[in-house]
């Protein structure tokens, strides 16, 4: 019996997040779920691979996490079970999900759900909602042991996965490049793609200023200096600031306050940011 962990875009003002967990708990009464978020934008795909990746290290091995983020629910996209090189089981449409997964983590293995066998029985005639029907039947029937990960269905080639295009980092003179990959929701601070490690090839240090450039395609929506700081408290309330996130890359935020709402940033691939050490006036 191992741990359940739902994903969805599916909100909380109706009862389809109820309906999975009611699912689960018929296929085993014993089971323990949990919730990652249900708040992912909808049909926001993008953003479910990156909440996988920013919890799936946290959680024991053999941890089940079903993902449904699904605007293709109903076409011909497969439905799959993904193993990681850790051990972790991640149940979801393969439309782009498991992109930061197998980038950051990696997957060892995939199967395909046999519907056959893992669909809740009598809801064939169902065409919208393979959250319930077959992704949650399907994890809960993996958590508690009824099948095995050989027991989803037939073996897949993890090459072909869809992926989403992702824009590496890189490192041009002592400008570090990337993009905003997401946003610190409730607090809107900026996590960009740009490892710590890399971030630090620059020369920049705690405590210095930095010069921090961010672009929406040829379009600059905010430049400045700020410092480069260790947490929120070494700058004052209001001020901006660079910092290393909890996943060990940089991010940008304004002391209690949203650094997205205060200048209207996005997140994905056409986002840009550069920063590099302040030179002086």
């Amino acid at each position: 019996m191992y741990p359940l962990v739902f994903q969805t875009d599916f909100g909380l003002v109706d009862g389809a997040v109820s309906a999975m967990y009611g699912v689960a708990y018929c296929v085993h009464p014993d089971l323990k779920i949990h919730d990652l978020t249900h708040d992912i934008t909808p049909y926001n795909i993008w953003e479910a691979s990156y909440r996988l990746i920013q919890t799936l290290e946290y959680w024991p091995e053999n941890t089940v996490f079903v993902s449904v983020v699904d605007p293709g629910v109903g076409s011909d996209r497969k439905s799959v079970v993904a193993r990681t090189n850790t051990g972790r089981y991640i149940v979801t449409p393969d439309n782009g999900t498991l992109t930061h997964v197998l980038r950051m983590e990696g997957i060892c293995e995939v199967r395909e759900i046999d519907e056959h066998i893992n669909r809740l029985p009598r809801s064939g005639d169902s065409y919208t909602f393979h959250g319930r029907d077959v992704y949650a039947y399907t994890g809960a029937r993996l958590a508690s042991g009824i099948i095995d990960f050989e027991g989803v269905g037939p073996k897949l080639d993890v090459k072909d996965l869809n992926i989403l295009p992702i824009v590496e980092p890189y490192l041009e003179g002592k400008a570090v490049h990337g993009t905003i990959d997401i946003l610190d929701v409730r607090f809107g601070s900026l996590w960009t793609n740009i490892p710590r490690e890399l971030f630090l090839q620059t020369g920049i240090q705690y405590g210095d200023r930095v010069s921090i450039t961010i672009e929406n395609e040829t379009r600059t929506v905010y430049r400045n200096i700020i410092l480069f700081a260790r947490s929120f408290a070494d700058v004052y309330v209001g001020e901006a600031l660079a910092y290393v996130n909890s996943l060990d890359c940089v991010a940008v935020a304004i002391n209690q306050g949203s650094f997205a709402r205060a200048y209207n940033i996005g997140t994905g691939n056409s986002w840009s940011i550069c920063i590099e050490p302040f030179k002086g006036f």
